[in-house]
């Protein structure tokens, strides 16, 4: 089995908070939501077809993911972890850890036609823990280090005694039984998805008071290994860290918006001290999803900022002959979008900036190649001396991510920095 870059980015926030890595997650877990619809259009849909791909389709694109090697996390349903981690074995010589949505609050039961996400949210869990372990029930201790052992589970708060407490009591259940099994977990919570029942200026303190009260009765061993949470502004995420700094913090991404809507929210998040960003509609909804990753992994190890990647993104788009969702003009604007799962407005929500960035407009931190061929999709650093093994002069060098050992029949990607990959990924695009 292959050292996981997860367990080894978590070991290093444990001795060092304010390490400089980051996690990143693709959220492919929506058909326990959408149904039909979860796999997103198919390339091969045209105006006025509503063609979808289908789960089969959507699982191939959670194996070019793994493959390609950028992502720390592969967040899946029940069903793909069946099929992918302990079929056909895909994360046994990968870095990236398989994990299962743990449990499917009615707030994402989001039938077409349905109205369930409109009451407040119910605690339900299809998943059973077991079954993301060996694939049937009562494992026995050898078995259960075959599948996935890390789940996401969900929590919504909606201010409401009768509608929280048995959110809270099924949690508490899911915690005995998570912790008898070993199996670990990170911690969602999602905005209320029901309107008015907390203001909006309110909702962030309200939020990271119920995480830390929910949280100050749990031992260490049935804590999560990280939180999950609405991206409300680095105010937030600092009052967090500020509280327990033994806390990770993960943003979700929320609706697809622009291109630059992801781009700067996992920069900004990250400005803030957050350690992991799960992007879901964000990667599916890409024109590119491998592309779009790339850039992703890129902004997380600090080596391109977000107007640059979203021009960067669309020249490779267009060298790949792939028509863009939105012009480029339209895809540096900043835009509100929700954070409930099902979409709605009913919550705070990150201030959208009074200006819009121009196409035209200069990059907001100089970039060079070093040297090292990278186009300028590296980023150079101080240091002290005049060269380095790129061949970098004026005292720069690239800034380069920790990297796993990954032992895999594909290019090592965990032994490369971000500008390694770059640069290996624009050659096999033809890219130059």
């Amino acid at each position: 089995m292959a050292v996981k870059s997860l367990d080894q980015k978590l070991a290093q926030l444990a001795q060092n908070p304010d390490s400089d890595v980051f996690i990143l997650a693709d959220a492919k877990d929506a058909d326990m939501a959408f149904g039909i619809g979860s796999p997103g259009k198919s390339p091969e849909a045209h105006a006025g077809e509503t063609r979808f791909r289908s789960i089969e389709e959507y699982r191939d694109l959670m194996r070019k993911i793994t493959h390609q090697g950028l992502v720390d996390i592969m967040l899946m349903s029940v069903s793909s972890n069946s099929r992918l981690t302990l079929d056909e074995r895909l994360f046994e010589h990968s870095h990236v850890t398989p994990a299962i949505r743990a449990n499917d609050t009615t707030d994402v039961h989001l039938a077409r036609g349905s109205t369930y996400a409109k009451e407040a949210s119910r605690p339900f869990r299809t998943a059973s823990l077991d079954h993301a372990q060996c694939g049937h029930l009562d494992c026995t201790p050898e078995e259960r280090s075959q599948g996935a052992n890390l789940g996401l589970y969900s929590v919504t708060f909606n201010n409401n005694l009768d509608d929280d407490l048995p959110s809270l009591e099924a949690f508490h259940r899911f915690r005995e039984e998570a912790e008898r099994k070993g199996f670990n977990y990170f911690l969602e919570v999602f905005d209320p998805n029901v309107a008015g029942r907390i203001p909006g200026d309110i909702l962030p303190s309200y939020l990271n008071d119920m995480i830390t009260r929910m949280l100050a009765g749990v031992a260490p061993a049935g804590m999560p290994r990280f939180l999950k949470i609405a991206y409300h502004g680095r105010k937030a995420v600092e009052e967090l860290r500020n509280y327990d700094s033994s806390l990770v913090v993960g943003i979700l991404g929320g609706s697809a918006g622009t291109t630059y809507d992801a781009f700067d929210m996992l920069w900004d998040a990250k400005q803030a001290g957050a350690k992991v960003a799960l992007f879901g509609r964000k990667i599916n909804n890409a024109e590119n999803q491998l592309a779009f990753i790339q850039f992703l992994r890129l902004i997380a190890d600090g080596q391109i900022l977000p107007a640059e990647a979203v021009r960067a993104y669309h020249s490779v788009l267009g060298k790949l002959g792939v028509r863009p969702n939105r012009s480029l003009e339209k895809d540096l604007q900043q835009t509100e979008t929700a954070s409930s799962y099902a979409g709605t407005k009913t919550s705070a929500s990150v201030p959208v900036q009074a200006s819009v960035i121009s196409p035209a407009a200069p990059a907001t931190a100089a970039k060079s190649d070093c040297g090292c061929g990278c186009g300028g999709a590296g980023t150079c650093a101080p240091k002290p001396s005049a060269s380095n093994s790129c061949g970098c002069s004026g005292g720069h060098e690239h800034t380069h991510a920790s990297a796993p050992v990954v032992a895999s029949p594909y290019p090592d990607f965990a032994k490369m920095s971000p500008v390694d990959r770059l640069a290996y990924h624009r050659k096999r695009l033809g890219l130059g």
